[in-house]
């Protein structure tokens, strides 16, 4: 006998759905509420922005850094998964690239808070950040390889590269309100187009 044909085993389903999906609704509130407020920003704003009490978060995320950890992995295969999509229904292949991009830095700012919230967990952020290359790199690969052979960029930028340049220009935007990375990373992303003609 199934958990579903036992008897309350519908209603068993139907709480794991309601805690997947208010797991799902924490985690996006809770990268929204860290891209503009940093990793450090009020439980109760992200508990407002999901809609849900605060006991919820804390059901789920028992400390801070459980939280960044779990937003991080959650940005991680957000950020993935939208690569070949984007590929799918952007305009052209530079136009996805611009995309993905715009979501890597949204996904980058958040990176960048979480040294700070695992500080005494080093291992925990060295798992995470091979996660990060794994996942990523190959879906950046994809979309610089699909530029390339449509003739929009010129080929040989390597993905390692390009998403560290990135990084390195966004390192220090939450400290400084004068400056805004997403200029330089238009005008990087500029220089990657083959001229026309």
């Amino acid at each position: 006998m199934s958990t579903a044909d036992q008897p309350g085993g519908e209603r068993l389903k139907g709480k794991r759905a309601d805690a997947l999906r208010n797991r799902q609704t924490v985690l996006a509130a809770a990268a929204e509420v860290f891209v503009t407020s940093g990793v450090d920003a009020p439980i109760r704003r992200i508990a407002a922005q999901a809609g849900v009490g605060m006991a919820t978060i804390y059901r789920h995320y028992p400390t801070r850094a459980d939280l960044v950890t779990a937003v991080y992995r959650h940005q991680i295969e957000a950020c993935a998964e939208a690569g070949p999509k984007l590929l799918a229904e952007a305009g052209s292949p530079f136009d996805a690239l611009r995309r993905w991009i715009d979501l890597f830095v949204d996904f980058l700012v958040t990176k960048h808070g979480l040294a700070d919230a695992l500080q005494s967990d080093s291992e925990r952020f060295a798992a995470l950040h091979s996660q990060f290359l794994d996942r990523l790199m190959p879906v950046c690969a994809q979309l610089l390889d699909a530029a390339a052979e449509s003739g929009e960029i010129e080929p040989g930028t390597e993905p390692y590269e390009l998403m560290r340049g990135i990084g390195n220009l966004c390192v220090g935007s939450d400290n400084d309100p004068r400056y805004e990375p997403r200029r330089l990373i238009a005008l990087l992303l500029q220089g990657l187009r083959r001229p026309a003609g």
